[in-house]
């Protein structure tokens, strides 16, 4: 429109009608637009400058807290309604999380309801090594309260901050028993529980509107909340400690409703393996006749932690353990004897080994043992009564049956009243007879048979 306006004016010099005709149209294009012109334009701008002041805000948050080298297990440590004039302890842990080592300087505090205690300072943490610092809290004044807690060090972020708050209160409404939880130490991989009350001191109901647990190692059991806790009234509930490493872990329950916190600490302790021992040494069975057996015996005990034999191997058929079945659990500090047979197969020296297979942390060597088998050597003793008539001597006969036949072993006349025999044989029995022999060669009448049984 301006423009043929200004095509007008070229056509008509002299005459101002159309500059009149231009303010009123200038003046026209000043009156404001519609709103639905003009107010997109202005919150696209107002979200836009938005997002960038977000961008500006966090993307150098992210970038710090990817480069410090100290970090704290917390941002911000929450003490929740605590007692004016008592003493509630939190855990946190500082950890390097950089390749050089860390010195931990100063601890400076903003609030003197508020305390950090550390082992020692200056603590030096190697790479990747974590320290547990107590945060304590006493409130001298109802209400809540809050500060922070810089730890000086000379990391590549030289002071690390946390916040800390809490409230003091002259009565609380809902009390714990007990007021903090420590596990001491706990097996890495097991998992221990302790109770917990929560007691309303208050004359009315008080709701407790949920539990929120700090610390993964922790966790709590019990009623489903919301619930409202009558006057006067207790609910317990199961706090579990399941330590994930050999470290000192340390979290809290927090009550909503009453703003109740509730300290927990846990040690993870790594798991004790036994060891196994045996004894004696070796095993000697000495001289053992063949098809008989000797036995000793062989004491395993366990220290440390319990240890279980689930099986035993020996290398020489001679040698076994009797009377022994598997498995067999032998408890920290205490032992078995067990029992182990020799029973050789033929004379001469015989040797082995017993190996067993348990989960103990040591592997003890194989149990040598060793024998010797020796074949029986059996003789037969004879003694009898002289003949009452004169005679030059005696003759010996064996059978094997009492009623015989008989025959002669000695190979010439014994002139005595005793004789051995030793050409019997194991697992026989025989029968003897004797008669007497006169200075004629007559000879007597055999006497009443005598049985003899070899073993």
């Amino acid at each position: 429109m301006i423009g043929r306006l200004a095509s007008e004016q070229n056509c008509t010099r002299g005459i101002y009608r159309p500059r009149r005709l231009a303010l009123n149209i200038e003046s026209a294009m000043r009156l404001p637009p519609p709103i639905s012109q003009r107010v997109p334009v202005r919150l696209i701008n107002l979200i836009t400058k938005l997002t960038l002041i977000s961008l500006l805000g966090v993307l150098p948050m992210h970038a710090k807290a990817a480069s410090e080298q100290l970090t704290c297990s917390s941002g911000t440590l929450r003490f929740g309604t605590v007692g004016v004039g008592e003493t509630e302890t939190l855990l946190v842990n500082l950890t390097n999380n950089g390749s050089n080592s860390v010195t931990v300087s100063e601890i400076n505090l903003s609030n003197a309801e508020f305390n950090a205690s550390i082992a020692s300072l200056p603590t030096v943490l190697a790479a990747g090594q974590s320290v547990s610092v107590s945060i304590v809290f006493t409130p001298t004044t109802s209400g809540f309260t809050k500060g922070a807690i810089a730890f000086v060090s000379n990391a590549t972020n030289p002071t690390l901050t946390l916040a800390v708050n809490g409230t003091g209160d002259n009565t609380p409404a809902v009390t714990a028993t007990p007021s903090s939880l420590s596990f001491g130490s706990q097996t890495v991989g097991s998992t221990s529980t302790l109770p917990l009350v929560l007691t309303n001191k208050r004359k009315w109901a008080v709701p407790l509107n949920g539990l929120q647990t700090s610390g993964a190692t922790f966790s709590i059991t019990g009623p489903a909340l919301p619930l409202s806790l009558p006057a006067g009234q207790s609910v317990s509930f199961t706090v579990a400690f399941a330590p994930q490493s050999a470290a000192t872990d340390g979290g809290s329950i927090f009550v909503q409703g009453p703003g109740l916190t509730v300290p927990l600490t846990g040690t993870g302790g790594a798991a004790v393996v036994g060891q196994l021992a045996i004894a004696p040494s070796t095993l000697n069975f000495g001289n053992v006749t063949v098809g008989n057996t000797g036995n000793q015996t062989l004491n395993l005990s366990a220290s440390g932690a319990a240890v279980t034999i689930s099986s035993s191997a020996s290398s020489s058929g001679q040698f076994s353990l009797a009377g022994t079945s598997f498995p067999i659990t032998i408890a920290a500090g205490h032992s078995v004897s067990l029992d182990v047979a020799f029973t050789p197969q033929n004379s001469g020296a015989a040797s082995g080994s017993l190996a067993f297979t348990s989960n103990a942390g040591n592997a003890p060597p194989a149990e040598p043992v060793t024998g010797t088998g020796v074949t029986p050597v059996y003789t037969v003793g004879l003694s009898w009564s002289p003949s009452t008539s004169e005679v030059t001597g005696y003759n010996v006969y064996r059978g094997a049956a009492s009623t015989g036949p008989f025959s002669k072993i000695n190979p010439s006349l014994n002139s005595t009243t005793q004789y051995t025999d030793n050409s019997v044989a194991a697992n026989q029995t025989y029968y003897y007879v004797t008669t007497a022999v006169n200075s004629s060669n007559e000879e007597s009448s055999p006497s009443t048979p005598a049985q003899a049984i070899i073993p």
